[in-house]
């Protein structure tokens, strides 16, 4: 019988393997003590699982280990998602007091393959039996009785023994099956007459041979579950094992008997490897892909539109561990930083790699005006109407704003009205510390740069030899990093004592030009004065002073690694490949070069998690990093895209958005952000407005704080038509890629039917797969339901994606095809110092990367004064610089800011806190 269970049991293991190749059932059996007992019946159990394929652990704890101890090892055993069964052997042996009690319940439910926790003996004492696991003894008993083919409705069983482990579940177990039970014990009077009435007898009392045979009904069905050791002399141990039933006599008269040893024993194990394998297909199960059990929160829209930030307070967001496991997170996977946000660990795409990706829509705009067209806004828009109004699984995956845009001029970035990210507050305000762990490590590798042209300039080779590798212990020991800076030397060697002079001058000096410095140092702020500064004043530098300068965090090189990776190992790979400066005789300097590399990555060891935020409708997010749109590509992270596509199922969307224009956020989105993730999306939704596309179609100028003219709030047909060639050609731009277009007319309350109904139809006959009227910033995900049902009809009609250009053309090459096809320039110049650089990319082997534009949002051209579709004009290149580590080049067309300043009156006038009830004010 147990050889037939353990066969079935095999063969479910496989077929769950063969739905997940990377899935085997996790059994942990844990125990305190080591008694002799004790290791024999975990032996057997690890024995039986490793024949059926279960994976499992024996966690040994010493017998000094504190009750404490004990509970930690279960609760960590009980937030493995890869464990699916919790044995704790009993009994606990254990010098210090332990509450068997409390111990075994603080096991998982879904976990406790014993099936003794309160919480499962409850469901069995109640009936449930589908929604508990049984205690493995008696329902080993129950299967060895159903095996004798006697049918148990009807009967008449008695059990002895009242035990929670065998002798009151076991009373549960016949009575659920239809027999009329009687529970015996110790005490019962008349014991032998209560036996002999039985058609089943069960009998686990822990006396040894305690039931006589002429107890025994003729025909009995006779389970012995007792284990004793009794005196024998013809045995080498001097004992024997024997039953509470005396076999020998009972078998006379019993029509079916149990053995001891090798009875019920055999059986309560193969029971225990039944439970496991429940327990991991009810995992299983509860975890496909794309199987969510969520809640959408119900949005109490109010005219007019209030405040964003008093939309955002006026929704209670569900607990964030709550919105993990509604999107198939499992409690090991989720890092919660307070009650709203959390961080999402990386073990999840693992666990998930087999599993479908869903679709993938990008939202990008049309240039953008200073009127704002509302792409994060839609994009929050959109992923509550799949979710909470079209019942589909949706991610929306956004960058993470800066502090500098916060305080500064620009405010948040949550979307708004009725479509945000909620709370607000949260995601603008530090969030998790990702933005401040890129300062440090941005600011170490700066720190690290000047004091290694400082000590060079200050010491002799061997005097700097001594100092990188220091006598330690009486010997002197190459650190790892060390020994790749030798193997990049061409330098085969590991003892640091066998250098030879050339080679010691060789691994020692850097010899960094000072002027050939590209790192900077980063503040997320927005502080004009630091664009341009002199370091090295103090006397204690020797008048080694150089000019230098601060970015704003976002546009740290760092950034856009976060943004670009795909895993910590490949993340710790591109910090260590970054070009922080060159060196007199032309070669690259990196950050593997100064050592520091490994560092880099411990201080980004938590930013690389996505962090899960929501909308006000319930919806989740991912907010994961904000790489700069005119320097970098201004895009969210690979990661978060990744992770998310596989919690949404096949049926799913992930919605992420691109920085600025199509021409920069969305361009760079295909060409580099695709290019690396490997990821191909099925639709890009285009964001206009009617007041931008006027702007476009040559509307005047708009002034901060200044009533709208009144071209932008009386319908004017003809000067939005105009605006209109600007739409046509970022859709021109989307279909380049091959990618269907669905175009979001973002409408505002000034708008009239006949110009929204104007952009559609310029759109569809642009080719435009679709274009639609928006209202979420009113509505809510109500009012982006058509957008939703647009973009899902997109998704499925053919598309065929492809790059604008290979990277293995030339530089100057790959700047044309884009500056010609996105921009509609007619050429581009190379001044003399992009040629350099173009010469010296070349040389150093990094021409083949691609191209990451940094040029004005605000024009196709390079010129912002330049609304619409400009034309006839030549792209000016003036220098081209390297992100070796992100993995691009981004020329420099025209000059731009990499820290922006303060306007006369920033925003942070209107941000105080209100010390009784501890609110952000005036945030928005």
């Amino acid at each position: 019988m147990v050889l037939q269970v353990r066969a079935r049991l095999k063969k479910e293991v496989e077929e769950m393997k063969a739905q997940d190749p990377n899935f085997s059932p996790g059994l942990v059996i844990l125990q305190v003590g080591d008694r002799d007992d004790s290791n024999l019946y975990i032996s057997m159990k690890i024995k039986a699982a490793a024949e059926i394929g279960i994976n499992a652990t024996h966690m040994r704890l010493p017998k000094t280990a504190t009750e404490n101890e004990v509970l930690e090892r279960i609760r960590e055993v009980n937030e493995n998602s890869s464990i699916h069964g919790l044995i704790v052997q009993l009994p606990l042996d254990s010098v210090n007091k332990m509450d068997t009690e409390k111990v075994t319940n603080a096991v998982a439910p879904e976990k406790d393959v014993d099936g003794l926790t309160s919480i499962n003996a409850g469901k069995l004492a109640r009936g449930d039996l589908g929604d508990c696991f049984l205690p493995c003894t008696p329902n080993g008993c129950m299967e060895l009785i159903k095996r004798t083919g006697v049918s148990i409705a009807g009967k008449k069983a008695v059990v002895v023994g009242r035990s929670k482990i065998v002798g009151a579940p076991m009373h549960d177990l016949l009575l659920w099956s239809h027999a009329t039970v009687t529970i015996c014990h110790s005490r019962t009077a008349n014991l032998s007459e209560e036996v002999s009435k039985a058609d089943i007898l069960v009998v686990g009392i822990g006396k040894a041979e305690m039931v006589k045979g002429d107890w025994i009904k003729k025909g009995a069905v006779v389970i012995d579950c007792g284990i004793n050791h009794v005196p024998d002399e013809s045995k080498p141990s001097g004992k024997r094992v024997v039953g509470d039933v005396d076999y020998t006599s009972a078998k006379e008269q019993a029509g079916f008997i149990t053995p001891v040893p090798g009875g019920v024993g055999p059986m309560t194990v193969a029971m225990l490897m039944a439970n496991t394998v429940l327990g991991a297909k009810r995992f299983l199960d509860s975890h496909q892909p794309g199987k969510w059990s969520i809640s959408y929160t119900e949005l109490n829209l109010q005219k007019p539109v209030p405040s964003d930030i008093v939309i955002s307070r006026s929704c209670v967001p569900k607990p964030i561990d709550c919105m993990a496991r509604e999107v198939g997170l499992l409690s090991d996977e989720v890092e919660l930083y307070g009650k709203t946000k959390a961080k999402v660990q990386l073990s999840i795409m693992k666990r998930l790699q087999a599993q479908p990706d869903g679709k993938y829509v990008v939202v990008t705009g049309i240039t953008p005006t200073p009127l704002g067209e509302g792409k994060s806004t839609t994009t929050i828009g959109l992923v509550q109407a799949l979710g909470a109004h079209l019942k589909l699984n949706v991610f929306a995956c956004v960058r993470q704003p800066s502090q500098g845009p916060t305080f500064g001029i620009k405010g948040g970035a949550a979307g708004g009205g009725y479509s945000q990210v909620i709370p607000m507050e949260e995601f603008n305000l530090h969030l998790t510390g990702d933005i401040h762990a890129i300062t440090a490590a941005n600011n170490l590798v700066a720190a690290a740069i000047d004091a290694r042209i400082f000590h060079e300039n200050t010491q002799t080779d061997k005097a700097l030899y001594n100092r990188l590798v220091p006598i330690n212990g009486g010997q002197r020991q190459f650190s790892p990093i060390q020994i790749n800076r030798l193997k990049k030397l061409g330098i085969e060697k590991t003892d640091p004592n066998t250098l030879t002079d050339e080679e010691v001058t060789r691994f020692a000096r850097l010899d960094m030009n000072p002027e050939a410095v590209t790192w900077q140092r980063v503040l997320d702020t927005n502080d004009r004065f630091l664009r341009k500064i002199t370091i090295g004043q103090s006397p204690t530098e020797k008048g080694f002073t150089r000019e230098a300068q601060f970015d704003i965090t976002v546009a740290s090189e760092i950034m856009a690694v976060l943004a670009l990776t795909s895993s910590l190992a490949d993340m710790r790979q591109r910090l260590a490949n970054m070009v922080v400066a060159t060196s007199k005789s032309g070669q690259p300097i990196t950050t593997e070069d100064l050592g520091v590399s490994g560092a880099l990555a411990v201080l980004m060891r938590d930013a690389i998690k996505p962090n899960l935020m929501q909308t006000l409708e319930g919806t989740p997010v991912f907010v994961h990093a904000g790489p700069f749109a005119n320097i970098a590509h201004g895009n969210s992270s690979i990661l978060a895209d990744k992770i998310a596509l596989k919690l949404v199922g096949p049926e799913g969307f992930v919605v992420t958005e691109a920085g600025f224009g199509a021409d920069i956020g969305m361009e760079k989105f295909f060409n580099i952000k695709c290019r690396y993730s490997g990821l191909r999306p099925h639709v890009v939704v285009l964001v206009a407005t009617v007041r931008a596309l006027k702007m476009h179609g040559g509307g005047p100028k708009v002034t901060a704080g200044m009533p709208l003219p009144k071209e932008y709030v009386e319908e004017n047909l003809e000067l939005l038509e105009t605006g209109c060639g600007n739409m046509k050609k970022q859709i021109e731009n989307a279909r380049l890629f091959g990618v269907p277009v669905v175009v979001a007319v973002n409408a505002f309350k000034t708008d009239t039917q006949a110009e929204l109904e104007l952009i559609c139809s310029v759109a569809k006959a642009a080719g435009a797969f679709d274009a639609v009227r928006c209202s979420h910033w009113a509505e809510g995900g109500a009012g982006a339901v058509a957008l939703g049902q647009a973009v899902q009809r997109a998704s499925e009609s053919p598309s065929d994606f492809k790059f604008l250009y290979d990277v293995e053309l030339p530089i100057a090459d790959k700047i044309r095809i884009i500056a010609q096809k996105i921009y509609g320039a007619d050429d581009i110049e190379l001044l003399p110092e992009a040629q350099r650089k173009v010469e010296l990319y070349t040389k150093q082997g990094f021409g083949n990367l691609p191209i990451c534009m940094a040029k004005t949002h605000l024009s196709l051209s390079h010129d912002a004064d330049k609304k619409g579709v400009p034309t006839g004009f030549v792209v000016p290149v003036r220098d081209i610089k390297a992100s070796v580590g992100a993995g691009f080049l981004f020329p420099l067309v025209g000059t731009m800011p990499t820290i922006p300043g303060l306007p006369t009156r920033p925003c942070f006038y209107d941000i105080d806190l209100d010390p009784e009830t501890e609110q952000v004010n005036g945030l928005f």
